[in-house]
């Protein structure tokens, strides 16, 4: 038996961790953090740590289809590039799109890039980081004149001063968040402020939270903008030496008092005040943002109101200060490298400079180059709708799920002449209005580069066969494009090929006005290519061992080489909710990831929070009627989203927060972007996800209930569902407004069963039955008006099992006759450990603090994601 390790890069967020993956014989078996990686250092979160659950070949695309039926790869590629040539001849290059992502790796975007701009003729190419990082690269480049990230994660441990907006980097970067963590611990005179209108687990290790009033984030930073001026706190020589526009800020900022500001922000004076005063005390200070901050439409101005402060005060391209965008995904950036937005042209360069269009034209030897910005995304699907886009090729990403207003997403697919879906997942959503659909290689299978958020630029290697027909997605879009008479420019034999002319377009007359510069590394051997570590870039004769920050020096990458102060003025959200209506925010969970095609293969990661919900107020479901753990319907004129409420103080009493995670397959009504409005900012076109308003309804089940069934089940129209895979079997939860679950209707749906015991009543308002094939246990369900309480895990764990005749009403009752078997909610997966188990333990006295509960149960020893959870049940149930 062979067995390696690879050494390798994490597929999800913007961290971009190092991962050794321990391979036997084609299988991975078991994957752990690489020390000896900058961004880990031997860590992994729980999502992380999993992957080798997630890399079976149960849901694959295996084989090109068209029109649903098997065809050979060559007849696939002819269809494509016949058609999108009788495209461009009939309507034009600008009838054609491509929508990518920030999953694929830098080989693949580049050549997508370069097909569409430099070969199709159209710059209609844009990608899923428009959703999460577009507002941030427009809020750079009014400042600094280029996208430049000018921090690294070194600067979130030596800060004294660390500010997370719009930014749950517990949940969402979970290893920087550990980071941020263990730094306070060392340093506790270390200061945190979270400013975010939920109380959310990164708030566990702050000094101050700021509920601020949604979308008010750019007047709070306006008024600190205005509070460093006013009490002369401002580095002058600075200002006069490396910046732009200070008089024009200083107009725009100097009538906003800070009781206006509170006002504004509902917040009170005293808190803003402490914010503002640690703000302009603190040399090291290092402002983190993310989605909060971005997903608005005004994103780009709070963007900019946040750089603004840290300009005026010198806090910028120093240790532990600099304003820092932190990515959601794992190559966003290196999307963003190679020009995979529509308004970006190649390596950091723009359409707006007609030198950049012919020297990327030259350079690549363009049959028809692109000579403007093409369609975002939100744009870009509109364009579908209206009959201006004929073709469009999706790769890798789930629009259907993750896009704004998900219905209209629907309705531009199933009306536009050609969409071809390039994945991975059978059980996308946006595969089902496929005309054509390719089979691409995943993580493990594929080779190539990403970039994580502080620039640096790690190895994804291949490890595992790809299945059936799989191809890597650069191989794909090369010989779709040679068979559309572009062979030359497209014919690489490796992604080292690629790699190496991204590195030397990098360097195209680059002498230092341009940040992103790789061209150290454009002459590679292939070895050195398989060999390569991770590495900052920029990457050239000045720094050919990369460099940590950028504007050490006070010098920018604008005209004159000054950053420039840019003067906004806030602006409240685009549709502010009415006096019926709630405030909608969206976001992550712990240890789910996207549209869980990945991380919705594992129970592990199902374990924590397994189904969608609402979370909401205690004041608001009073006000609305709504009970714990009661059915909830959240409704806008086009849409509707319903789950269980969850009564927590963590949200404001105007909003209601929901995951984003759940689609079509997962549910029948949990697609939390299907209520949002397609807003976006002007500027960057990223959509407003974090502010719709929404109507909140209770319902009133008339049967509600649990199903767990290793067979195939269907659920009735009537039925509301969410859908939980397992190994084994699949656990469903159930609620019908009109109609009760009755056994005969189980029967019918589950003719093979022949073996039943059940317990019901005359008028079947309750029903719990289980049935058998061969003695042994293969369906159960539980259903009554109200939810039964059962204990999930312990019943999951009895399927399959032979139950003796004797045992099997005892199994009726849905708990285990031993309490102890109970291991209630699972609170750690990483270890799999439960709310009851936790509780018992501090309850008898054993644990009273963190580290005595690791030692005894495992819980929070790996990842941490359940710390802050852990701790709470410690104020509850301590002894």
């Amino acid at each position: 038996m062979t067995t390696q390790i690879i050494k390798t890069t994490c597929p999800y967020c913007g961290v971009g961790c190092g991962v050794d993956a321990k391979v036997e014989n084609n299988q991975l078996i078991a994957v752990s953090g690489s020390k000896d990686h900058p961004a880990n250092k031997g860590s992994l979160c729980v999502k992380g740590a999993s992957l080798h659950e997630t890399v079976g070949y149960q849901d694959r695309i295996l084989h090109p289809t068209i029109k649903n039926e098997r065809v050979s790869w060559d007849r696939a590629t002819h269809y494509i590039a016949e058609q999108l040539s009788q495209v461009i001849e009939q309507h034009g290059p600008e009838a054609i799109a491509m929508y990518v992502s920030g999953q694929i790796l830098t080989e693949d975007y580049y050549v997508a890039n370069k097909l569409m701009k430099g070969f199709i003729g159209t710059a209609n190419i844009d990608t899923n980081s428009r959703l999460c990082m577009a507002s941030a690269v427009v809020a750079h480049k009014r400042a600094f004149g280029s996208d430049t990230v000018p921090a690294c994660y070194e600067d979130i441990e030596h800060a004294d001063l660390v500010v997370l907006t719009g930014s749950n980097l517990a949940w969402a970067h979970p290893i920087l968040y550990q980071r941020l963590s263990a730094a306070k611990q060392a340093r506790p005179h270390m200061k945190i402020v979270v400013i975010d209108p939920r109380q959310t687990a990164s708030c566990d290790i702050a000094d101050l939270h700021l509920a601020l009033r949604p979308g008010t984030d750019a007047y709070l930073y306006n008024g600190l903008a205005q509070y460093l001026i006013e009490h002369g706190y401002i580095d002058h020589n600075y200002i006069n030496s490396h910046c732009n526009g200070y008089e024009d800020l200083l107009k725009q900022v100097s009538h906003q008092t800070l009781s206006d500001t509170s006002h504004i922000c509902d917040l009170e004076d005293d808190l803003v005040s402490m914010f503002y005063q640690w703000f302009a005390e603190t040399e090291r200070t290092v402002t983190l943002f993310s989605q909060g901050i971005n997903q608005s439409s005004s994103g780009v101005d709070k963007g900019n109101a946040i750089i603004n402060c840290h300009l005026i005060t010198g806090k910028i391209g120093k240790v532990g200060a600099a304003p820092f965008s932190i990515t959601g995904q794992p190559n966003a950036m290196g999307g963003r490298e190679v020009g995979g937005l529509a308004n970006q042209l190649a390596a950091h360069m723009t359409f707006s400079n007609p030198q950049d269009i012919d020297q990327v034209g030259q350079f690549w030897h363009a049959t028809s180059m692109a000579q403007q910005e093409g369609l975002k995304a939100v744009d870009m699907f509109e364009a579908v709708a209206q009959g201006k886009i004929k073709a469009i090729w999706i790769i890798a990403t789930n629009p259907l799920v993750s896009m704004p207003d998900s219905e209209s997403i629907r309705e531009a697919l199933t009306q536009c002449d050609l969409v071809i879906v390039q994945d991975v997942s059978l059980s996308s959503d946006t595969l089902k209005y496929a005309d054509v659909c390719l089979p691409a290689t995943t993580w493990g299978e594929k080779s190539g580069t990403v970039t994580n958020s502080e620039r640096t630029i790690s190895r994804q290697r291949s490890f595992l066969t790809p299945p059936g027909e799989a191809r890597h997605d650069w191989q794909i879009i090369c010989d779709i494009a040679k068979e559309m008479g572009f062979n030359e420019a497209f014919s690489y034999k490796t992604s080292a090929d690629i790699f190496r002319e991204h590195a030397q377009l990098s360097a195209l007359r680059n002498s230092g006005n341009r940040d992103f510069d790789i061209s150290e590394l454009s002459l590679m051997s292939d070895q050195a290519y398989d060999n390569m570590p991770p590495i900052q870039w920029p990457i050239n004769s000045a720094y050919p061992k990369g460099r940590a920050r950028f504007f050490e020096d006070g010098v920018f990458f604008t005209a004159d080489r000054k950053a420039n102060l840019i003067p906004i003025q806030p602006k409240l959200p685009a549709y502010p909710a009415t006096h019926n209506e709630l405030i909608l925010n969206t976001g992550r969970i712990r240890d789910q990831w996207h549209t869980m095609t990945r991380t919705g293969k594992t129970s592990r990661l199902l374990a924590h929070t397994s189904v969608p919900f609402v979370e909401i107020h205690p004041a608001t479901a009073n006000a609305f009627n709504i009970q714990e753990n009661s059915w909830v319907s959240l409704q806008t004129p086009v849409s509707k989203y319903i789950a269980k409420a969850t009564i927590t103080r963590s949200v404001r009493q105007d909003s209601v927060f929901i995951p984003m995670h759940w689609s079509d397959f997962f549910s029948s009504h949990g697609k939390a972007n299907s209520l949002v409005r397609p807003i976006r900012d002007a500027l960057s076109g990223q959509p407003e996800f974090k502010h719709s308003p929404v109507e909140a309804k209770s319902l009133n089940p008339r049967s509600q209930g649990v199903l767990i069934s290793s067979l195939p089940f269907s659920p009735p129209s009537y039925v509301e569902w969410h859908r939980i895979p397992y190994e084994h079997c699949t656990l469903w939860e159930l609620m019908s407004e009109g109609k009760t679950f009755t056994l005969s209707g189980l029967k019918a749906y589950y003719p093979r069963i022949k073996d039943w015991v059940s317990i019901t009543d005359s008028n079947e308002n309750f029903l719990h039955a289980a049935g058998f094939i061969d003695k042994q246990l293969t369906v159960l369900l539980f259903s009554a008006i109200n939810m039964p309480s059962i204990d999930q895990p312990w019943l999951l764990s009895q399927m399959g099992k032979t139950i003796p005749l004797l045992s099997r009403h005892l199994l009726l009752t849905g708990v285990p006759q031993d309490s102890t078997q109970a291991c209630g909610k699972i609170v750690c997966s990483c270890h799999q450990v439960g709310e009851n188990t936790i509780i018992n333990t501090l309850a008898n006295g054993n644990a009273c603090d963190i580290d005595t509960l690791g030692e005894l149960l495992k819980c929070g020893t790996q990842c941490g994601s359940c710390v802050p959870e852990l701790k709470s049940l410690i104020n509850l149930h301590q002894a």
